[in-house]
């Protein structure tokens, strides 16, 4: 029972409030001059190009729902594209409250609406991320390669501000991340169970990657991924476009912000709190380059309003599929 509540203190519980405590802070860390001019930027911003850029994130959901099927088909199974649309946007939402969840969520959701085995479209879920991984990794590079002065300064700034340049705790962290490793070893060599469990999970995640391959498609699977991660990037800069002090900043800031806000999304769920406060640490380095006036309060508007605007949409996305997945099937069916 013991070991149950620390792997869920750990797993929900502390992302949970790791994300309220990073809100807090977000505010708190703003004097009372720069909160005035933070709501007034909110209250006055364009949000046509908020509805602009939800309308490219829907797409994007929909682009993946579409492509889930070119990774389905090859191992034999025939879904919906409505239930699958659904299942991704019922993921999203459960997302939002259990880190990394989502994805096993999804494919439950897809067992009950379709019957397709959870281990079979769990492999092709895990599969999709690690092409999303690949795709992030590569703009990453790009764009360190192309604004690298930029981002090594910006990257500095963060660890000014949120962390720490002492080599022991560095050091410390290296080796827990070693222990934590072979403890891992030791519990697979131990627990045959556990075993088991990772290997078939792995066979799966090898069969989803092979689905790939042996897509009967594979140019329409190339260009719903390229669709989706162009919806990611624009329906992240149209934004800028809301306040006038942004709307001038280079697309290297956006790229830039855009990274920073991918890895606010790994630290708590859906990257609440530390969303706002990297891409908002992101475009303040911009105009404070521009000597442009409380930069820090417009930057964080602007990082609040691309990350409330986006999880608002899912939320309510996720509601509706919620309640709209079809239940064909259940354990007895199986």
């Amino acid at each position: 029972m013991a070991k149950k509540f620390v792997l869920y203190f750990v797993k929900t519980i502390l992302p949970i409030l790791l994300g309220i405590y990073l809100f807090w802070y977000f505010f708190d860390s703003m004097e009372q001059k720069e909160l005035d001019l933070f709501y007034e930027s909110m209250k006055e911003a364009d949000y046509l190009w908020i509805i602009i850029s939800l309308i490219l994130g829907f797409g994007a959901f929909v682009s993946r729902a579409i492509r889930w099927k070119y990774m389905l088909e090859p191992l034999g199974y025939q879904s919906k594209g409505m239930n699958r649309y659904h299942a991704i946007m019922i993921g999203y939402l459960v997302n939002l409250t259990i880190p990394r969840a989502g994805e096993a969520s999804r494919a439950a959701m897809l067992y009950r609406s379709d019957g397709i085995p959870f281990t079979k479209s769990f492999g092709t879920i895990i599969t999709e991320r690690i092409i999303d991984l690949a795709i992030l990794g590569s703009f990453t590079l790009f764009t360190i390669f192309w604004a690298s002065e930029d981002f090594y300064q910006i990257k500095t700034q963060m660890e000014n501000a949120f962390g720490n340049k002492d080599k022991g705790s560095t050091n410390w962290f290296l080796i827990g991340t070693i222990l934590l490793f072979l403890s891992f070893i030791v519990i697979l060599y131990v627990n045959k169970k556990i075993r088991n469990k990772i290997i078939a999970l792995c066979k799966e995640v090898l069969a989803g990657l092979i689905s790939v391959l042996k897509t009967k498609n594979p140019s329409a699977f190339i260009f719903h991924t390229l669709f989706i991660w162009t919806c990611y990037v624009v329906m992240f800069m149209l934004p800028f476009y809301s306040f006038d002090q942004t709307q001038h900043l280079p697309v290297q800031c956006m790229f830039i912000a855009f990274i920073a806000g991918a890895i606010g999304m790994t630290f708590t769920n859906s990257g609440v709190g530390s969303y706002p406060i990297l891409v908002g640490l992101v475009v303040a380095f911009y105009l404070n380059r521009e000597n442009i006036a409380d930069s820090k309060a417009i930057g964080n508007a602007l990082g609040l309003l691309i990350w409330a605007s986006q999880t608002f949409v899912m939320a309510v996305l996720g509601l509706f599929s919620l309640v709209l997945l079809p239940k064909n099937y259940s354990k007895k069916n199986a």
